[in-house]
């Protein structure tokens, strides 16, 4: 999945059962086989877009799977319009609220936009204005600009402490994107084909052997 982030999905759920396989997984094993079997040519392309901005997408799936209910988040961020890091993973805790779930994957991504500006600052290169978080759910994007913690978003009060505060030190920006255009939504949930060859141009992977 290094340099295939349109099957880093479904190899993070398959891999959760690597102690325990089953006849079923291992169908979903060979589908996945199949898919890049193929689509052999398909990769990223790295173009210079003309900027240095770095942005990020993080999205969750609330209820994740119904084996544990535990939310899957997902993110991917770009450099310059280029995509250089992507994750999916199953948290460890269950999200009482489909903000709650989507504001730790905001932490998350959060994490990711910090180590590789700090990455970026070593080779003194960047852009120096706030980098972008995006997001596509509304009440997760109030609880980072709220400095008022209710009872009800107590439990998510560390994470909300980290974003507010890259917040405030003018590090992040946080912005609304529709769901239609959320790029991490293929990292957290299994998509239609239609759908992931539209996120998959987005986040700028091309086919070498597809027709011209």
């Amino acid at each position: 999945t290094v340099t295939r982030p349109d099957i880093d999905f479904p190899v993070s759920m398959v891999s959760q059962f690597l102690s325990s396989p089953r006849s079923s997984y291992w169908d979903v094993v060979i589908h996945i086989l199949r898919y890049l079997k193929s689509s052999t040519g398909r990769g990223l392309l790295y173009c210079d877009h003309g900027h240095h901005r770095v942005e990020g997408f993080s999205d969750a799936d609330w209820t994740g799977s119904p084996s544990h209910r535990r939310p899957t988040i997902g993110y991917c961020v770009f450099v310059g319009g280029n995509l250089v890091s992507w994750k999916s993973k199953t948290q460890s805790v269950i999200a009482r609220s489909s903000a709650e779930s989507k504001y730790r994957a905001m932490a998350n991504v959060t994490c990711e936009l910090m180590r590789i500006r700090q990455l970026l600052g070593k080779l003194r290169f960047g852009d120096p204005s706030p980098m972008q978080l995006w997001c596509d759910n509304q009440a997760a994007i109030h609880i980072a600009s709220n400095p008022v913690f209710h009872e009800r978003t107590t439990h998510v009060e560390v994470d909300c402490h980290f974003i507010r505060e890259k917040l405030q030190q003018k590090l992040i920006s946080t912005n609304f994107v529709r769901t239609a255009e959320q790029l991490a939504d293929m990292f957290t949930k299994s998509l239609g084909s239609r759908r992931i060859k539209t996120i998959c141009n987005k986040l700028g992977m091309y086919d070498l052997y597809a027709p011209a």
